[in-house]
């Protein structure tokens, strides 16, 4: 019986492991090849062209017997070059262009038009966001939305545009915010920290404090993971429980690097600190001007009702008591500061027990929105309230409710003299009874004027309010957030009205931190009595002055946010034995890996500020002693361009990665990329105008007997488009790419809000979800179905080298996906629109089109047969569907 080809992979496998763990010490020590310093290798005698990278190259496979293949013609070097410096197939025009132009430098100028196209930094920011897994959402159980996280993409795609240099490009991302806090630019970066998933039910929601350090340790893990992947390829993360296997990378130094980051949380924050203070004057002023017009107001109509007096058991005039509210259970006042309402019931009307108060609810709208939520003793009922947690805490006060953050807004504290404030804790509704007040003299319609903020903590908190009369919401918001401006509300209330109800709702996000207030809540005459011609007049001009104010409150721009870090004070960090947040050891200082013996691996003491320990992270990353910075960044470079590295294993420079297969090109490389100013750029330009690169992928059976991994590069290595620019690629050939550049992504989804959001996928048949693929909108937890299919990575994880799979799937979702065959519609009219009725010249520009050349007389008279029995639709759906179409050779 032959022995199974699984057993000789697992043993194989072991043996492997098996060495990797007995190594000598010296090996795994200073003596690894990766931390060697960088030394510029003499470059081997015989240059076969002018490009060192070829005389490296031929050296090695000299030494196999082995020669370079011929070069590709001019045709497949133009498309192998815009798929891999754009992203995008040429245009048949452009191949004719470059296959008439007979200059001897074509060539380079080709390449220098491409790297300075815009499509570039579309391209290889694509490469960059998956190292960051980089998505749009936090991921996890409760799959939030992150709308300003864009910024940070674009911060990518402008600085690979800008050619900036990669050592500022990483400090940047690692310490912007402190290196250059001034700049709106450096503070985006940050978003590089903060792109990964997020565990908001961990972080936030939860009740339990071990629960909260768990996903803590989880979050820093994260971060320490992602920065020292993508800078130096070390697996440190492999040491958070346990001295690392393989590397001499011990526990302590892994939790020296997770104290850098201590002090950093993820979330969203002003761009620039200067627009975000010039618009919190301009708010303060307006709103202050707002307030004085409100009291004229006031002093001219007469004394108003305030509903948080009410609310404090007061008569509206100002006999309540701070601090005093009513329980949404039952109605009661209640004075003793509350925390978790565990009986509350959902949905029962509760009448109060002032005669100005209707009664309270605990609201939910259930899963459609739909349920109806009973909000008056009469029967009135509200039917579009939002899902909620069913949950709620505290009562609601005359005054903050328990662990409210903020009762300030525009720079008015809504809780000091001479203001009121309304507060409810999600989930929470009370009904003002109109009538009671009318009985005081407040005859007539009336308006119910406010100033609505959010008083919770964290940038990930939001709640929604809502103002009903007699049942008919007038008022709401939704998502209202830290940072957000007031929301000012001016409801009329006619003199029929007979109740006001104000709602507060959990935003979908659970019950923590979701504070609605509601500033100077008054009830306020429409008309004054008694008042003479002149006062009605001097009315008239408050009210326009009100409305002007209002607008331009209204029109005020919000300032620039982006999803990224947020910091604080960091805590001390200690060992976790085993991983385990709850077995607490030795405690550490900020630091790093002291295997790169060039570099000092400690910080300093855990006294250093929270801003600095990153700043001395980046720089000793992006320090020309580091051997392992340049070195990891021009195999990236390798990789994306030939398709695998000359280390195997891109963020893995350990002994669990591949050692190089050419060690002294890669060193040569590396001092080349630190000689040219760290310029991306020209490291493209050296790599795609070598010989090497410019090799046909003809197969050599002599060759691959030899060498059949072609890790000697004998030849250019056929590779298939990723999902991406398949993608991108099938909307250019059919004619709808949209190449708008930047801005919030598009979304080929219809959003639902609930406890954990819905995201369904449809069909991107509209101009704007044509854009390119880097500006899709990127949902963790519900990934886009035919990207995926074909083999987009999954963003809840580090991508540095993309799965090719093939699979029956990948075949079937090409030939029937519900997008491609839309674009093949697209195609065939672009077609006839372009080439006429003639069917011959049909069939030439399909084929042009899609594969930049023309038919052979043989697919001429195939395609030719299948048009006149099916159709051009059943041509173009057939090339689209064709290998020479995925493929980049």
């Amino acid at each position: 019986m032959p022995f199974p080809r699984s057993m000789f992979l697992l043993i194989a496998s072991l043996g492997w492991l098996l060495s990797a763990l007995l190594a000598p010490a010296e090996e795994k020590g200073a003596a690894w090849w990766a931390v060697h310093p960088v030394v510029r290798p003499a470059i081997p005698a015989g240059a076969t062209s002018g490009n060192p990278i070829d005389t490296f190259v031929a050296a090695k496979l000299a030494e196999k017997g082995l020669t370079p293949s011929s070069e590709a013609d001019r045709r497949t070097l133009i498309r192998r070059l815009s798929f891999d410096l754009l992203g995008l197939p040429p245009s048949p025009e452009e191949v004719a262009a470059f296959v008439a132009d007979t200059r001897p430098d074509a060539y380079e100028k080709l390449v220098d038009r491409l790297l300075a196209s815009p499509r570039h930094g579309e391209r290889w920011a694509r490469h960059w966001l998956d190292i960051a897994h980089y998505a749009d959402t936090h991921g996890f159980e409760r799959d939030q939305l992150r709308p300003n996280a864009w910024r940070y993409r674009d911060y990518v795609i402008q600085s690979l545009n800008a050619d900036k240099p990669y050592d500022q490009f990483l400090r940047e991302q690692i310490a912007g915010d402190v290196l250059a806090a001034d700049q709106p630019e450096a503070v985006i970066a940050t978003g590089f920290l903060a792109a990964g998933p997020w565990d908001f039910v961990g972080q936030v929601e939860t009740g339990s404090d071990m629960l909260r350090r768990a996903a803590r340790a989880g979050d820093l893990d994260d971060m320490v993971t992602q920065v020292m992947t993508a800078s130096v390829a070390m697996t440190v993360n492999c040491a958070r429980c346990h001295d690392h296997k393989l590397d001499p990378i011990p526990t302590r130094e892994y939790y020296a690097l997770t104290s850098v980051f201590a002090g950093v949380k993820r979330g969203e924050r002003e761009v620039s600190a200067a627009e975000a203070q010039a618009h919190a004057a301009k708010l303060a002023a307006w709103q202050k001007e707002r307030a004085e017009v409100d009291r004229a107001l006031g002093r001219l109509t007469g004394a108003a009702f305030d509903l948080a007096d009410i609310v404090g058991g007061g008569n509206g005039r100002g006999t309540g008591k701070v601090g005093r509210g009513i329980d949404p259970r039952t109605g009661q006042p209640q004075e003793k500061r509350l925390g978790y309402l565990e009986d509350a019931a959902v949905n029962r009307f509760v009448r109060g027990a002032s005669p100005f108060i209707d009664g309270v609810v605990v609201p939910n709208g259930g899963a459609d929105g739909r349920t109806p939520v009973p909000i008056s003793s009469t029967g009135l009922v509200a039917t579009d309230v939002p899902m909620t947690s069913a949950k709620a805490w505290d009562a609601i006060r005359h005054g903050p409710v328990n662990s409210q953050a903020s009762t300030k807004l525009g720079g008015i504290d809504y809780a000091a003299a001479g203001h009121t404030l309304l507060a409810l804790h999600a989930n929470a509704a009370i009904t003002f009874d109109l009538a009671a007040p009318r009985q005081e003299g407040l005859d007539g319609a009336l308006r119910f004027q406010a100033t609505v903020g959010y008083g919770g903590s964290g940038a990930a908190g939001r709640a929604d309010f809502h103002i009903y009369v007699d049942g008919v919401r007038r008022e709401h918001r939704l998502g209202l957030g830290h940072g957000d401006a007031g929301v000012s509300v001016d409801v009329p209330l006619p003199a029929e009205a007979r109740f006001l109800t104000l709602m507060s709702t959990d935003g979908g996000n659970g019950i923590g931190n979701d504070q609605i207030f509601f500033g100077d809540a008054k009830l306020v005459p429409e008309q004054p009595a008694n008042v003479d011609e002149a006062g009605r007049a001097e009315l008239a001009r408050l009210k326009k002055q009100r409305a002007e104010v209002e607008q331009r409150i209204k029109e005020l721009p919000l300032p620039a946010k982006v999803y990224a870090i947020q910091t604080e004070p960091p805590a001390v960090v200690k060992v976790m034995k085993r991983g385990n947040p709850e077995t607490p050891g030795a405690e550490v200082t900020p630091g790093t890996l002291s295997w790169v013996g060039a570099l000092a691996a400690n910080f300093g003491t855990n006294e250093l500020p929270e801003g600095e320990r990153r700043v001395a992270l980046a720089r000793w990353i992006t320090d020309p002693r580091n051997p392992l910075t340049r070195r990891v960044l021009v195999n990236r470079l390798w990789h994306y361009h030939f398709g695998q590295g000359l280390v195997a294993t891109p963020s893995d420079f350990g002994g669990g990665g591949e050692k190089p297969s050419h060690p002294e090109l890669l060193d040569w490389l590396a001092e080349e990329f630190l000689a040219r100013g760290w310029s991306l750029k020209a490291m493209h330009r050296l790599i795609v105008t070598s010989a090497t690169y410019r090799q046909s992928s003809r197969f050599d059976e002599k060759a691959a007997h030899v060498d059949a991994q072609n890790r000697l590069l004998w030849r250019t290595n056929p590779r298939r488009l990723d999902a991406e620019s398949l993608r991108d690629t099938v909307l250019a050939v059919s004619g709808k790419l949209n190449q708008t550049m930047g801005g919030p992504g598009y979304r080929d989804f219809d959003y639902t809000e609930a406890y954990a959001p819905i995201y369904r996928y449809k069909t991107a048949d509209a101009p704007e979800l044509w854009r390119r693929s880097i500006y899709r909108f990127i949902v963790r937890t519900t990934p886009q179905q035919f990207l995926t299919t074909l083999d987009c990575p999954d963003p809840a994880t580090l991508t540095p080298a993309r799965a090719t799979t093939t699979t029956a799937l990948q075949a079937l979702a090409l030939l029937n996906n519900e997008f491609m065959l839309q674009q093949a519609e697209h195609f065939a009219a672009r077609v006839e629109r372009e080439a006429g009725a003639d069917a011959v010249a049909q069939v030439r520009r399909a084929f042009e089109l899609a594969f930049v050349r023309p038919p052979t007389n043989r697919e001429a008279e195939s395609a030719a047969k299948l048009t006149s029995g099916h159709g051009l639709l059943a041509l173009c759906r057939s090339l689209l569907n064709a290998g020479e179409f995925v493929y980049v050779d």
